[in-house]
């Protein structure tokens, strides 16, 4: 099959013709040459597995390549894992449950079940070590069962349940131990500077307070293919659903502050410079010589998804990945970005115009603004504090920015698109996977690590290689056919594919690639493709 321009009709249709090649006829097709997918074979399951991979040029520059790893190995069985009681929780469907207890625990929770005629184990649970993970028993689990199906491992689990306890079915498959034979799906999409000549992007939608599919970001700018990108709030207690969980740079706009100094994917609208790169934010507001240190923007004040913020946050100023901290007293600047309406709520709002002059100095906050204008939100403590800095007529400056992690300030000229992720997981060609400090540690949580670091999830991870190409992948998963990667193999697979730095970005159920506007991976919510808060975009050459 020779490397030419598709349409997405034929990308689908073949990337379904692959799925259900054979071996040795996917094997003999040739790819584009010097491809980051040509590189050594992905290192997943028993290193003789079988193989595929197909190219085709979707553009001048841009390739997508669908790799098929362990196809028509034996299944392995389902089981149900016996989780923790918990509260009330969080809605967000990747949240992972918790599974994990010391070994004694969990030993005399197995003879429990096993005396109420369950066929229930203790089983240790180790991890790998990482740059700053020292690894090891992370817990042990307790499960029940080993089953052929699905449907009868969720007997099992209603059984378990009418006995009065909580549990899930698992396809064992998906637990991230090495050796297993797959099946693994990884598309990667490269992007070569080289002869690329339309433009690498980011899109957030109309707006940043709501959420969009990344098949509608693509289709409603035109683009030849996207992935979903960073983290984003998804649960309303968190914030506004959509609005990015992280920095957020579009077209050169900072729209969205970091948590903490996590890494952050930094795109030129020319596909040059591609870089991963740990990024802070500062800013404040100031009139008359005074001022006062902002705490975020375009967010809902008090809720700092990830945390990552600042000394006052509660329960941390660390990132924590997947918590919402919370502060009580914050100052929040908007822009007409966020949505049709700033965030309601008790506190001070200085209402700017395109001018930066105040226009309005509203109590309680909340409302739209005029064209081109600003605002600035200060609650608590701060509000009294803003009532008095924002006078209307004279101008209140807003001032924030990036900063590097020695603590200069990073420019982002138009053409420069940000999104949030984390962890990393290559720097200068070597794995350097940082769960620690970008709050994948959970102190007193090792559920949380088992769950969201260690098993095999559906991932989106970019990154760049030493030719300078942009390589954006995904690998679906929570299926027996697509098993997903952990964090510690998004690694390995970015190194395998020739990546000299890499992140990975938000993942579970938001992993999409659209070509053409039409979904050519299998998410894996039930609902279907989820809405995400904002997706990379590759557009065709600009007229």
């Amino acid at each position: 099959m020779n490397s030419k321009l598709l349409g997405a009709g034929t990308v689908l249709a073949l990337l379904a013709s692959v799925a259900a090649m054979p071996s040795s006829a996917a094997s003999s097709a040739p790819s584009a040459p010097s491809s980051p997918a040509e590189a050594t074979p992905l290192p997943l399951g028993d290193p003789g597995l079988t193989e595929t991979r197909t190219t085709e040029t979707l553009q001048p520059g841009v390739t997508l390549t669908r790799i098929v790893r362990g196809a028509g190995s034996a299944q392995l069985p389902w089981t149900v894992e016996v989780s923790i009681p918990g509260g009330t929780g969080s809605p967000d469907p990747d949240a992972p449950p918790a599974a994990l207890r010391d070994r004694a625990s969990a030993e005399e929770l197995a003879a429990e079940l096993t005396g109420e005629g369950f066929a229930a184990r203790a089983e240790e649970v180790t991890t790998r070590a990482l740059a700053d993970f020292a690894g090891g028993t992370l817990g042990w689990r307790v499960r029940v069962g080993e089953f052929d199906a699905q449907s009868a491992a969720n007997a099992e689990r209603a059984r378990l349940v009418a006995a009065g306890y909580a549990g899930s079915a698992a396809y064992t498959g998906w637990d991230g131990d090495p050796g297993v034979r797959g099946t693994w799906r990884v598309d990667v999409l490269t992007v070569d500077p080289r002869t690329f000549r339309g433009g690498l992007t980011a899109s957030y939608g109309p707006d940043l307070e709501n959420r969009e599919t990344t098949s509608r970001l693509a289709t409603d700018a035109g683009a030849t293919a996207a992935v979903n990108a960073g983290f984003f709030v998804l649960d309303p207690k968190a914030g506004a659903p959509g609005d990015p969980a992280g920095v957020g740079v579009y077209d050169g706009r900072l729209l969205s502050e970091s948590v903490g100094t996590r890494p952050a994917l930094v795109l030129r609208d020319s596909a040059r410079g591609t870089s991963v790169t740990r990024l802070g934010w500062a800013g404040r507001v100031t009139a008359r010589g005074e001022s006062l240190p902002l705490d975020g923007t375009n967010r809902v004040p008090g809720l700092i998804r990830n945390c990552g913020g600042t000394a006052d946050d509660t329960p941390t100023s660390l990132p924590r990945h997947d918590v919402t901290c919370t502060d009580a007293d914050e100052v929040v600047a908007f822009t007409e970005e966020y949505g049709a309406r700033t965030p309601a709520g008790d506190g001070t709002e200085a209402v700017l115009d395109a001018r930066g002059r105040v226009v309005e100095v509203r109590s309680p906050r909340g409302g739209p603004l005029p064209a081109g204008g600003t605002s600035v939100q200060a609650t608590g403590e701060h509000a009294g504090e803003l009532a008095a800095l924002a006078r209307t007529g004279e101008k209140l400056r807003i001032r924030h920015g990036l900063r590097d992690d020695r603590g200069r300030p990073v420019a982002t000229p138009p053409g420069t698109a940000v999104v949030n992720g984390g962890p990393e997981l290559v720097r200068d060609g070597r794995t350097h996977v940082t769960p620690t400090a970008d709050g994948m540690v959970q102190p007193g949580n090792p559920s949380f690590y088992y769950g969201w670091m260690h098993k095999r999830n559906p991932r989106t991870l970019a990154g760049v290689d030493a030719a300078g190409r942009t390589v954006l992948v995904t690998a679906d998963g929570r299926a027996t056919d697509s098993l997903g990667l952990s964090i510690p193999e998004s690694a390995d697979v970015a190194r395998a594919l020739g990546l000299r730095d890499a992140v990975n970005l938000d993942g579970g159920g938001s992993t999409t690639l659209a070509v053409g506007g039409e979904v050519v991976n299998d998410p894996s919510d039930a609902a279907g493709e989820r809405p995400v808060g904002d997706a990379l975009l590759i557009l065709p050459k600009r007229r």
